[in-house]
This record gives C-alpha cells, sequence and structure tokens, in this order.
C-alpha cells in the first residue's frame, strides 16, 4: 500500500525582465523529473546540499508550490495543482513542521492560538474544549501547558520547535513534512527533538517525509534515504544500506563529511574532496549533473544523463563506486 507516490514532478521558476511588460528570459529547474513513494507508517529521509530542490519539492506535494508538470497522489487520489476549496480536505491529512522555529511562528500571537490555528481553520473545536486540545498538545510534545499564554519570544529554539510540532499534530494528519526541522538547533536539542518526533510517529502512526542535509541525522530516523542533488534524486536506499555500501559518488561525498563521534574513526576517515562549486540550476551541465565535480566522471557522463535504474538498490550513475573502492586518490583539494 502506499500513502504518497510523486510521478516525475517537475517545478520550474521562471526567470523575468522588463520593467512594465515582463518576458521570461529563463527559467530555474528547481525540481527535474523527482519520483518517489512513501508507504503508511514509514519514515523516508531527504538529503542533499542547499538549494537541491528538497524544500521546493516538499511545497509542491503540500500544495503550497504548483507543479510544472508530473503528479502527486495522496492515498491514489491526484492532488496535483488543486483549487484551494478541493485541496483543504487533504490539508487535514498533510502537514508541515518548518525549518526555522523563530521565523516559523508570529511573534505577536500567544503560543494556544498559535497551535490552535489548524482546529480553528477547519472548524472542528472551539471554546474550552479547543484550550484543553491545545494544553494536552503542549504536554504532549513536551511543553508547559499553562505557559499557553506566552509568547514565542519567551520560549528558547527547541521549545519553539516544539510548538511547531504541536501545529502540526493538531489535526492528526497521516503525513508530516518535516523540513529540516533540527537544522537550526543545538546538537543536544536536534537528538530531543528527533526522539519526539519518533515517539509521535509509534504513539499515532504517522509518516514522515524528512528532509535535511546532514545524513548521520537523518539515518537515525528513516527507514529509506533519496539522496538528491540540483534537481534529480541520484540514489536510493535503505538508510542502513546507503551507509553501508554507497553506489554514487555523490553519496560518498556527503558520507565522508558527516561529523564522527568516535575521535579513532575520524582519524580513520578519508575526506572526499569535491572540486568546483555547484552548478547553477539556471544552466545544468549536459548528461550527468554531477560529472563537473564527481572524481570518477568520463566522456560518456558529459554526454549521455544516466536514468535512475529501477532495481532494489537504484543509482543514476554509468560508473557506479564499487565495494572498498577508494574514492579520496581521485579527489584534489
Amino acid at each position: 500500500m502506499t500513502l504518497l507516490e510523486v510521478d516525475n514532478v517537475v517545478k520550474h521558476f521562471p526567470i523575468t525582465a522588463g520593467t512594465l511588460i515582463k518576458h521570461a528570459i529563463g527559467q530555474v529547474r528547481a525540481v527535474d523529473g523527482v519520483s518517489l513513494e512513501l508507504a503508511p507508517g514509514e519514515t523516508l529521509g531527504l538529503v542533499g546540499e542547499t538549494g537541491c530542490g528538497k524544500s521546493t519539492l516538499a511545497r509542491c506535494i503540500a500544495g503550497l508550490h504548483p507543479v510544472t508538470s508530473g503528479k502527486v497522489r495522496f492515498d491514489g487520489d491526484d492532488i496535483t495543482n488543486l483549487p484551494r476549496s478541493q485541496m483543504r480536505r487533504y490539508r487535514r491529512d498533510i502537514q508541515v513542521i518548518f525549518q526555522d522555529p523563530y521565523g516559523s511562528l508570529n511573534p505577536r500571537r500567544r503560543v494556544g492560538s498559535i497551535i490552535a490555528d489548524p482546529l480553528v481553520v477547519h472548524r472542528i473545536q472551539r471554546g474550552e474544549q479547543l484550550r484543553r486540545t491545545v494544553q494536552d498538545l503542549m504536554e504532549r510534545v513536551g511543553l508547559n501547558p499553562e505557559h499557553y499564554n506566552r509568547f514565542p519570544a519567551e520560549f528558547s529554539g527547541g521549545q519553539r520547535q516544539r510548538i511547531g510540532v504541536a501545529r502540526a499534530l493538531a489535526l492528526k494528519p497521516r503525513l508530516i513534512i518535516c523540513d529540516e526541522p533540527v537544522s537550526a538547533l543545538d546538537v543536544s536539542i536536534q537528538a530531543q527533538i528527533l526522539n519526539l518526533l519518533k515517539d509521535l510517529q509509534d504513539d499515532f502512526g504517522l509518516t514522515y517525509l524528512f528532509i535535511a542535509h546532514d545524513l548521520s541525522v537523518v539515518r537515525h530516523v528513516s527507514d529509506r534515504i533519496a539522496v538528491m542533488y540540483l534537481g534529480k534524486v541520484v540514489e536510493r536506499a535503505g538508510a542502513d544500506e546507503l551507509h553501508e555500501i554507497p553506489r554514487h559518488p555523490y553519496t560518498n561525498a556527503l558520507l565522508s563529511a558527516t561529523a564522527v563521534a568516535d575521535p579513532d574513526e575520524a582519524e580513520r576517515r578519508h575526506r572526499i574532496i569535491l572540486t568546483g562549486d555547484v552548478p547553477s540550476p539556471i544552466d545544468p551541465p549536459s548528461g550527468c549533473r554531477f560529472h563537473p565535480r564527481c572524481p570518477k566522471a568520463r566522456e560518456r557522463c558529459s554526454a549521455e544523463e544516466p536514468p535512475l535504474e529501477a532495481k532494489p538498490h537504484p543509482v543514476a550513475c554509468h560508473f557506479p563506486v564499487e565495494v572498498g573502492e577508494d574514492l579520496t586518490a581521485r579527489s584534489t583539494a
């Protein structure tokens, strides 16, 4: 059974010029043909560098951005580019936890009313019952219910993110999109939020699309992981398999850059240094988009785009990394 199906989704943003009469002069290819599936109760991690299209894809799934082409299906229903009136019924089942716990909460409103908003908008509860529900939610995410009338500025960053989690949980959704929910928090607070999300998933049967740029964080919470680079998914696998047998050179480079708690292991690890900068999504490279930075690139890579093969461990690479292969000798600082 599939809860969410993303089928070859494309999202391009037009670039316009002109003062009075604007005309298109190009487009930003933020998401360029991404396909994903999530089963009920599963966590799919989505990782990649800043600007690779992770958050744009999330907003397309949630209906916050219109899709240029492709399909988004939720529980078998096509929800691609639905009008607001028709999308309203699906918003109860699809909620988002945003990255910035400071910018995602209105500083002029009290915490109780912020968490209550989804219940008010969907006309589910009101009055004293609404207050009790909000306070129960606050207690469930580790906040003091007596702080119902405080403002966001009176809470720490970790507490503010718990407010965001409570707001997302209010409508008892089936899918929660976690858009880098811990990247702005201290490491010790990150662990608390991750454990909270895991506990909530176990208690409520939630499905997560968990977006991050840190593979070590994603491994902790994910069943499967998809790696994005410049608008495309380049590798998909189970969380443990991806860490133990990464096949795409880009995935290997990401793993080599993750922090390691064991100093002996950190000393043994060899960092893969990628040359050059991430290409522009306005004018992506021909062939494989990673080839200008890839330590294994050959002539075929610049001429032919590798497909994401449909098999248990799909990888979009003409020359996947073999088990035990060392890419550090091919990379240069």
